[in-house]
């Protein structure tokens, strides 16, 4: 019998004990949820219809935890994954769902997320799809753990359900094909230098105008549309160019859309949102935390002509403080990390009073969390416009546009 982990708790299921059930939802991290007399488990890897064996290895407060044993009745939104470490390797959850079911089901998570955690019962528009559902990503950052007598252990991405195993991977079939085309040679290198690496580490591998870059300092080139970005290829920029035109023109109609005739991009980065909407206003100013961010947007507002957007570095704490154009006629984008904004930002924000904000999230949780403060400082969300820039993972982003209360 498996001897149960030191805190297990042993009710309302042993150790490994196996039961059957239905898998009647999935949840917005991508497992399965089903019921037994009411107790909610979650298995990983299974679809909403489908009946299934499962093995439990931690019980909650709440619910129960298990591994997929066996699938009896299948789904028919069911597919085979295309990749041979699907389910084993953390970085995929969905590659056994058809895509389009993919994007229903991402679609439905952001409604319940709006409805359950901010108490905004609010349609939400169907995600758009990528137009690439592999092969899509321009960069990847496989990591490995500190070598063993000189041995190399696996190179990869964390084994679904561990914070330190690492899944070997010897090629990512939702990377761009020139970064699996060049990965053998990088995995082959790394094991051959595997005794002048005293502990584990991380790898870049960005697509760049065709060729792949390893190095974090390194410039990349990444086109959207007619406009050109420079950037270092260890720093932010969305990895899914695919979508980036639909994604980016969007945002500028939304941002538009009230007839504003300024743009603040308060997360700015090296300029993305800022020089992509540039177009539709008088005036575009980006304000960076980063210093160094702010001057690859200055950079690269020079290279397009761009010649009416200034990026500013202003610390958090004043990041609107150098903002002089009139609220009323203004509009802001913001694209905060996953952890969304903090109540000093949005504070900020608030106290300025644009009539027009579009938030981008790559995280719907934490950006639904905030707009339930937006909606306590005068704003209402207008429109809901998920992105699928993350086929065959549970990821995805995520488009509120707000205005200000009559």
């Amino acid at each position: 019998m498996d001897t149960p982990p030191r805190k297990f708790v042993p009710t309302p299921f042993a150790y490994h004990e196996e039961v059957e059930l239905v898998i009647d939802n999935l949840s917005n991290m991508g497992d399965g949820v089903g019921r037994i007399d009411n107790w909610v488990v979650f298995v990983p890897y299974t679809l909403p219809g489908e009946r299934v064996r499962a093995r439990i290895y931690r019980n909650d407060k709440n619910c129960s935890m298990a591994d997929l044993v066996e699938v009896l009745e299948s789904s028919p939104r069911r597919v085979k994954p295309q990749c041979p470490v699907f389910g084993y390797c953390g970085g995929c959850q969905y590659q056994h769902l058809d895509y389009a079911a993919q994007l229903e089901w991402k679609t439905a998570q952001v409604a319940d997320l709006l409805r359950l955690q901010a108490g905004l019962v609010l349609p939400v528009k169907p995600a758009i799809p990528s137009p690439e559902t592999y092969n899509y990503r321009s960069k990847i950052t496989p990591h490995f753990q500190k070598p063993k007598d000189a041995r190399m252990g696996s190179i990869g991405f964390l084994r679904a359900g561990s914070r330190s195993e690492i899944c070997d991977v010897k090629q990512c079939p939702i990377a761009r094909e020139p970064i699996n085309a060049a990965l053998p040679a990088l995995r082959k290198a790394v094991q051959q230098a595997a005794s002048q690496y005293k502990r584990g580490a991380t790898l870049l591998m960005r697509v760049s105008e065709g060729s792949v870059i390893t190095n974090n300092n390194a410039v990349c080139t990444e086109r959207v549309g007619d406009l050109t970005f420079n950037f270092l290829a260890g720093d932010f920029f969305q990895n899914n160019p695919y979508i980036l035109p639909a994604f980016t023109d969007y945002v500028a109609r939304q941002a538009c859309a009230g007839g504003a005739k300024y743009l603040v991009d308060a997360y700015c980065g090296s300029g993305l949102f800022a020089l992509t909407l540039a177009s539709h206003f008088e005036k575009v100013l980006g304000v960076e935390v980063s210093e160094t961010s702010a001057d690859w947007a200055r950079a690269n507002a020079r290279s397009n002509n761009i010649t009416h957007a200034s990026f500013l570095a202003a610390s958090a704490e004043a990041i609107f403080e150098q903002v002089d154009f009139p609220a009323e006629q203004s509009a802001v984008v913001i694209d905060p990390p996953r952890k969304g904004c903090d109540m000093a930002f949005l504070n900020q924000l608030f106290a300025f009073g644009p009539e027009r904000v579009v938030y981008v999230s790559c995280n719907p949780a934490t950006q639904i969390r905030d707009l339930a403060e937006f909606d306590k400082a005068g704003y209402e969300v207008i429109e809901v416009q998920p992105f699928d820039l993350f086929p065959q993972t549970k990821h995805l982003e995520c488009v509120a546009t707000l205005r200000k209360k009559a």
